[in-house]
Order: structure tokens, then C-alpha cells, then sequence
């Protein structure tokens, strides 16, 4: 009687339970995002009113949009009409407030990691690529603490011994360079990827390979990703991930590749520790301390140590520095030789000025004394930085600061300090970088021009720019606690390499001048020659002799 009991067909079963379980998940889904609708229009109620563009999708919001390469001349269309702070519509109804203000700009990054820390999406997102324990993720004494500990290793005087190294990572392209070209005197098409062997020469005293034909798994992750072909799945899961993080764990080839960066430069990373750590054993002389990117974390490894940092804490700053080497400085040289290539006038007056040297440029005359070189590098800095926007998020009740008074929209009411703007905690707060160092009002009517001489002309840097914060007046490296802890070796590299291409090399379109570019993905918003597949700059490089 027992058996007859339980005649029902197992697959019968099966269904049942999968659809019980597809409820349960769906009414778990649906209250999760009612509560967080609930908790927003709350924040909203506490909200400014500030002015703003309508919204366009109550759904996705303007985050899709201002993903695309118009972004930052969409966020400067909205400051000239609704002013220099304002507010856009995003994900399911939310909403995000917008600074152009300087002073506001200013308040804002000082109290980065402790009023205003990283969204949700943002953490989640870093994560993935380099670990939570990192210091783009933490905040407030953890994030000081991690800082402090890597600080001597980007010192001055440490940027100026390994200046060197900088030369000869590019001597390696250079001498595979002038094999290719050593039968064609009218040049030959070529790619240049050569950073992420400086960094770890430099850095971590690694060869990547990247310059001898082989690429490093790294290397082979962020060219899948940047060839990656969009994928409006991806998409959608991206906007919506804005305001469920989540999202982006429902598996799909972009996140699995960026894990799988994340385990590439995690194996990397534990090879150079053990490395050095063997090779530190008996070198350094009594009392002397190893002062290098590596020799600084193993010392914060140390559990008598005052910075003391975790074995994950370590993993996670070796593979941000891997990333920042690798991507951001490959990025910035690239663009560097795309608006050479457009602007030919430039690349010669910048080689007439390396020419007059007998040898490489030394630390001091890269720091310093080569003004052309220094205008071109802070032009691309200006013009192309890598990340296109910061977004932060409130911890606390704040009131940010005016360079003008501020009205409500409403006809009825102001705000009780017009010179200062309440923010409620939770609220996100964006920077939109590209767009302030691309706007006209701050930098003229030229602000979207490649033009190296507004470094070094007479009042060629405007009034309204000089109160922007940040390295030269341009916001590419951030401000305040968050500051890049490396903007002084990546200019330094930067220069180095640069020099170093164009005092031997000529470039150009291999299409003419009038050659388009666009924006691919990747982990980072890459160029590429408009109508090429992936991130592909091939430019026609031809020896100078």
C-alpha cells in the first residue's frame, strides 16, 4: 500500500517542483525590486530638485546612452541648458545627480573613501577583474592604510631610477621594428602593443613577451575582450545592473572572460611574489629596505609590519597595478599616435625637439625640460582620459559647495542654501571627466581640438580651467584621497616611450588623414580605425634616418 502511494511519474514531479522553484524565485525577484523602488522613491522625496533631461526609458534610463562614444558631449549638451549641476534619469526610476562646478568638483574628491565611495555596480565590477581587497575598492582606513603602504614606490626619486627600464622596454620594439623595416624605406603597416612589457620590466621585472611574438594569457584576455562583439544580452544585464549588481553573474561570455583575467594576473602575481620574495632572501644589506613595487608588499605582508595587508590584500594591488600598466598607459600611447597621425605638423615640431637631443631624454629633462613633448602628452591626457566618468555614492548627509547660487526648477520653492546643494545619503554623484576636459565654457572654443600649444602659449590655459582640480588642471587622474597613487610613473613612462617613437619613426594613416576612429570595448573604452575589426590601429610606420 505504501508503493501505490507514490505511483506519481518522476518527470510529473519534476516539472511540479521546477515550476514551485521558478516561483519562488520569481516572487523573491519581484519583492526585492519593489523594496528596492520603495527605498529609491524615498531617496528621491529626500532628494534636490534639480533640473534635468526628461526621462527617455523608465527602464534603462540615459546609462545606455551615455556609454556610447557621444557621452561626454551629451553630459556638456545638458550642463549648457540645465546649468553646471543637475540630475538624470537612470535605472528603474532612480536618479543621478551631475557636477560641472568646479568648487563642487573640488569637495567632492576630497572626501572620496569616506563621504562618497564606490557604487555597488563599481565594486562588483572590480571585483571580477582584480579582487574586493584592492584599493580601488576600499574605503576610508583600509584604503589609507593600503595607500600609504605602496606610496615610497611611486616616489619621485624611485620614478627616477627606473626611468632606464622605460628605455629598454622600447629599444625591444624598436629593434623588432627596424627588422621589418629594414627592406621597405616607405614604411610598413604595424601594430603597436608594447606597454605591458614596460610596466613589468619596470614595475615587477617581468617579461610579458608581448614584443618577442608571444603572447602572455593577460595579453590574450583584453584583446578577446576589446574584440568582443557587442551583445545587447550583455547590455541589457549591464544597465540593469546599475541597480542590481547581481545581474552580471548570470553567466555570459564577457564576465567569464574577465574572470578569466582575473586568474591570469593572479598567476602571474603569485609567481612574482615567491620569485622575489626568494631572490630578496641575503641580497639587501643590514638596515637597507627594498623600496620596489614588490619589496613594499612583501613588507606589508609581514604580520609585524605597521601596514600591515593580507595575503589577498597583496594579490589584489599586484593585479591592479598589472591592469593599470597594462591597459590604461597602452590606451593613452595609442591615441598619442593617432592625433599625431591627423595632426602632422605636430609630430614634426615634437621630433624637431627630440631631435636636438644626443640620447634618450634623462628623468629630469622628461620631468621638465622638453615642453612640446610635455604639451602633447597633457593634451592626450586631456582629450582621451581613460575613464570617461566617475560615479560615487553617499554614505552620509552632505552639502556640497557652489562656485553660483542654485535654484530649485520648482516655482515655488529655493533651497535654503542656495550656495550649497544637499545631498542625502545613498544619493549617486557623477563626474563626468571626458566631458569637463573636453567643455567649451572651461576650455574655449578650441576644447575639442587637438592643440598641444595651449601648454605653452601665454594665457593659452583659460581662467575657468585653472580652477579645475586635479594634475594640470585636468580631472584624468581623479583628485583628493582616490587620486591615481602611479599618474607620476604613467607620465613619466609615457613621455619615455613616446620619445622614444617619435624621434625614430614616422606615422600616418595607412588610409590618408582623413582616417575615422571609433571606440571598442573592453575593460576599457579602446580606439580603433573606424570599419576595423576589434581594437585594430594599424598605422604605415616608416624609419627616420
Amino acid at each position: 500500500m505504501m508503493i501505490t502511494k507514490f505511483t506519481i511519474p518522476l518527470p510529473t514531479i519534476k516539472i511540479s517542483v521546477s515550476f514551485r522553484v521558478l516561483d519562488v524565485l520569481a516572487v523573491s525577484v519581484l519583492t526585492w525590486s519593489l523594496i528596492r523602488l520603495a527605498r529609491s522613491a524615498r531617496r528621491r522625496a529626500r532628494a534636490p530638485r534639480l533640473p534635468g533631461p526628461p526621462t527617455n526609458s523608465f527602464i534603462f534610463g540615459y546609462p545606455e546612452v551615455l556609454m556610447t562614444p557621444d557621452g561626454p558631449d551629451i553630459y556638456e549638451a545638458w550642463a549648457e541648458k540645465y546649468g553646471s549641476v543637475y540630475q538624470i534619469p537612470c535605472t528603474l526610476g532612480t536618479k543621478r545627480i551631475v557636477l560641472h562646478d568646479p568648487k563642487a568638483i573640488a569637495h567632492f574628491y576630497a572626501r572620496e573613501t569616506t563621504t562618497y565611495i564606490l557604487t555597488p555596480l563599481a565594486v562588483w565590477l572590480t571585483g571580477i577583474i582584480v579582487g574586493k581587497e584592492s584599493m580601488l575598492t576600499s574605503h576610508g582606513e583600509v584604503h589609507k592604510r593600503q595607500r600609504k603602504s605602496l606610496t615610497p614606490a611611486f616616489s619621485v626619486a624611485a620614478i627616477r631610477k627606473l626611468s632606464p627600464i622605460f628605455y629598454d622596454s622600447v629599444y625591444k620594439a624598436k629593434a623588432a621594428w627596424d627588422t621589418i623595416l629594414e627592406s621597405s624605406p616607405d614604411g610598413e603597416i604595424i601594430e603597436v602593443q608594447q606597454c605591458l612589457d614596460t610596466i613589468g620590466v619596470a614595475g615587477f621585472s617581468h617579461d610579458f613577451a608581448s614584443l618577442s611574438g608571444s603572447p602572455s594569457a593577460v595579453q590574450t584576455v583584453f584583446e578577446s575582450l576589446a574584440n568582443a562583439k557587442p551583445s545587447p544580452l550583455f547590455g541589457i544585464l549591464f544597465v540593469l545592473a546599475h541597480l542590481f549588481p547581481a545581474m552580471l553573474s548570470l553567466p555570459n561570455p564577457r564576465t567569464q572572460m574577465t574572470k578569466l583575467l582575473n586568474e591570469s594576473m593572479g598567476s602571474i602575481s603569485a609567481v612574482l611574489l615567491e620569485r622575489s620574495r626568494k631572490e630578496g632572501e641575503g641580497v639587501l644589506e643590514e638596515g637597507e629596505s627594498d623600496r620596489s613595487i614588490i619589496g613594499l608588499l612583501l613588507k606589508a605582508g609581514k604580520a609585524d609590519s605597521e601596514l600591515h595587508m593580507s595575503q589577498e590584500e597583496i594579490m589584489a594591488q599586484m593585479k591592479v597595478l598589472l591592469f593599470a600598466g597594462y591597459e590604461t598607459t597602452s590606451v593613452s600611447l595609442t591615441w598619442a599616435l593617432i592625433e599625431l597621425c591627423r595632426d602632422q605638423e605636430s609630430q614634426t615640431k615634437l621630433r624637431e625637439e627630440l631631435s636636438q637631443l644626443q640620447t634618450d631624454p634623462t628623468w629630469d629633462q622628461l620631468h621638465n625640460g622638453l615642453p612640446y613633448l610635455d604639451a602633447v602628452v597633457n593634451e592626450v591626457l586631456r582629450l582621451h582620459p581613460p575613464l570617461s566618468e566617475t560615479s560615487r555614492v553617499s554614505t552620509e548627509h552632505d552639502l556640497i559647495p557652489l562656485s553660483s547660487p542654485l535654484h530649485s526648477p520648482s516655482s515655488t520653492a529655493t533651497f535654503s542654501s542656495p550656495t550649497h546643494l544637499p545631498i542625502p545619503p545613498s544619493t549617486v554623484v557623477t563626474v563626468p571627466i571626458a566631458a569637463i576636459n573636453r567643455s567649451v565654457s572651461i576650455w574655449g572654443s578650441d576644447a575639442k581640438e587637438f592643440k598641444p600649444a595651449r601648454w605653452i602659449e601665454e594665457g593659452g590655459i583659460p581662467g575657468k580651467a585653472k580652477g579645475i582640480v586635479g594634475y594640470k588642471h585636468l580631472l584624468t587622474f581623479a583628485d583628493g584621497p582616490r587620486t591615481c597613487l602611479g599618474k607620476g610613473f604613467a607620465v613619466a613612462e609615457f613621455k619615455a616611450v613616446l620619445s622614444v617613437l617619435i624621434r625614430n619613426y614616422a606615422f600616418e594613416f595607412k588610409d590618408g588623414p582623413g582616417t575615422k576612429t571609433d571606440l571598442a570595448g573592453g575593460v576599457m573604452p579602446r580606439p580603433k580605425i573606424a570599419g576595423e575589426e576589434g581594437s585594430r590601429v594599424p598605422l604605415r610606420v616608416r624609419r627616420i634616418e
